[in-house]
């Protein structure tokens, strides 16, 4: 396989430019579901370099099964403090995944179309959450 994680590193960038200019316009659903997409190849973009399969669309599940990585010295175990991180960006991870349906389709609510569940305080806090799941990868790419 080749290994193209600049590639899956750089797309969410662009994700996350994305979710402003529509948190900007007020389409604040979208803004939250780019996040979730941003955060999501992020972390494939390490799966990637690790030479790994990432499977599904959950943040949270993939930041749960991150494989050991083979880092530029050597193999090396993840370390408490890493864990620790990783265990909070996996609760943002959660928030993030709950949009990644919700944001599209009206049938996953009550009632009311899902612009009309969103809102400014939800798209920001989002891309809060999906910049802290990015600088993450980019610390752990850096590194393998």
């Amino acid at each position: 396989m080749v290994e193209r994680s600049s590639d899956w590193l750089a797309q969410p960038k662009r994700d996350l430019e994305n979710a402003r200019y529509e948190m900007d316009g007020q389409f604040y659903e979208w803004a939250c579901f780019l996040c979730q997409q941003s955060a999501e190849k992020a972390v494939k973009a390490v799966y990637q370099r690790a030479g790994a399969e990432a499977f599904g669309h959950s943040v949270a599940g993939l930041l749960a099964r991150l494989p050991l990585l083979n880092t530029k010295e050597k193999q090396r175990e993840i370390t408490d403090e890493e864990r620790k991180k990783r265990s909070e960006l996996t609760d943002l991870a959660k928030e993030l995944d709950k949009a990644y349906i919700s944001a599209r389709y009206p049938n996953s609510h009550p009632e009311g179309a899902p612009f009309n569940s969103y809102t400014l305080t939800e798209a920001k806090r989002s891309i809060e959450n999906a910049e802290k799941i990015l600088r993450l990868c980019e610390d752990l790419l850096s590194s393998i």
